[in-house]
């Protein structure tokens, strides 16, 4: 077979595009998403294989910055939009593209790239690590109750129109975007991307609605939802299902949730994308009739692994050497002896004696601190060379929540 690799022209965006909707099933996603795709897509670094005059694999990748332990945004590479054409599998076309576009982060400067994945199975070969998770509910309302902190009664609600809310709506997340590791410092024109709302997507709901949570006038918080109703023999059986939901403090929150828990003729209440240790678990009266299930959300692979490691902090005092695996990306090989504290760290190549030896795709699960090094060793695939080293990495590695990705890209 023989293709070309090359960086996409915007002229093509259309071909391009319309081979990865048929990858992924063939269904034309609605003018208005196809529309921001297009806007967001950044050509210079996007990629085609091209099979004569046939496109047959698709690759992107979004600037983005990520927040890591200690609150700052590490520039990374937002991989997505990837795709191989049916007739083309089993090629080398994916691992054609992946090889490109980890030359073109690292030649970038950035130290990370991340994805979610339709197949969580996929990347690994590719050096990346399931770093972060996310939790969905689905709430009985007919059986589960909501207990509010004290604060809660004080918060006033309203509806707005989702366009009217959409400012106050996006000064709240970016408040919010350095309380955990894993979320997104969006570019411009991200802000559009909670607000799309295509016919598709709802599952015969309604319209998305927008309520604000109001404390003395200033917005501290939102929920943006779909009410679906529905009737049976026995009565009305409707549910709400929570798109995003955020606020600056637990009596915002608390009364955000309290409220879509209370809505008329409604008994489930479902969201598909919180942290799995969000305080919503301390709040409902019977977590059993919650139906939570937890799944895998962002996959991290470090690009550079001295200036990813030097780029976070860390919770207590660590200096350990590790032995890195990366056949992938070989810069990466070798001994790195990591320092810092919560103040700051170093990572430097080194000729020492190594405490503890891992693949980058496993340095990478442990990188925002929600996956322990210590599990990973008890899987097998970390293994310690100085008795309580990885005991001692795996704390400092830790962080007070666990990280998130809000959204996917």
């Amino acid at each position: 077979m023989t293709t070309e690799l090359r960086v996409l022209r915007p002229s093509e965006w259309d071909d391009w595009f319309g081979k990865l909707e048929r990858a992924f099933g063939g269904t034309p996603e609605e003018p208005e998403e196809r529309e921001l795709e297009e806007a967001l897509t950044e050509h210079e670094r996007s990629l085609g294989v091209w099979d004569g005059d046939e496109c047959v694999g698709t690759a992107s990748a979004y600037s983005f910055g990520v927040s890591v332990p200690g609150g700052s945004f590490v520039p990374a590479a937002g991989v997505t939009m990837v795709s191989v054409a049916a007739t083309h599998r089993r090629r080398g076309v994916l691992t054609s593209m992946m090889r490109r576009q980890l030359d073109d982060v690292r030649a970038w400067g950035e130290p990370l790239a991340v994805l979610t994945a339709s197949e969580p199975a996929i990347y690994g070969r590719f050096g990346y690590g399931i770093a972060t998770h996310q939790m969905s509910v689905d709430i009985d309302t007919s059986r589960v109750r909501i207990a509010v902190p004290p604060g809660a009664d004080d918060v006033r609600l309203r509806f707005v129109p989702v366009a009217e809310g959409a400012e106050a709506c996006e000064a709240v997340y970016l408040r919010t975007i350095g309380t955990r590791a894993g979320m997104l410092e969006r570019r411009p024109g991200w802000e559009r991307l909670p607000l799309l709302d295509p016919v598709s997507e709802r599952d015969g709901a309604s319209p998305m609605q927008c309520v604000l949570a109001e404390r003395g006038g200033e917005v501290v918080g939102y929920v943006r939802f779909h009410n679906k109703s529905e009737w049976t023999a026995n009565g009305p059986d409707g549910s709400v299902t929570v798109r995003h939901i955020d606020a600056l403090d637990p009596a915002a929150y608390a009364a955000l949730w309290r409220f879509v828990c209370g809505i008329d003729l409604t008994s489930t209440v479902r969201s598909r994308n919180r942290p799995v240790d969000d305080p919503l678990l301390h709040l409902v009266s019977d977590v059993r009739r919650c139906g939570v299930r937890v799944r895998d959300s962002m996959h991290v692979r470090l690009v550079d692994v001295g200036a990813a490691l030097a780029a976070r902090t860390y919770r207590t005092p660590v200096d350990v050497v590790f032995e890195v695996e990366d056949a992938f990306c070989p810069w990466n090989e070798g001994r790195w002896r990591l320092t810092g504290d919560a103040k700051g760290a170093s990572c430097e190549r080194t000729g020492d004696a190594a405490d503890v030896a891992l693949s980058v795709r496993d340095l990478g699960a442990a990188y925002l601190g929600g996956v322990t090094l210590s599990s990973l060793a008890g899987a097998g695939r970390v293994r310690e060379l100085r008795g309580g080293a990885v005991r001692e990495a795996s704390v400092a590695f830790g962080a007070d929540l666990a990280p998130w990705l809000p959204h996917g890209f």
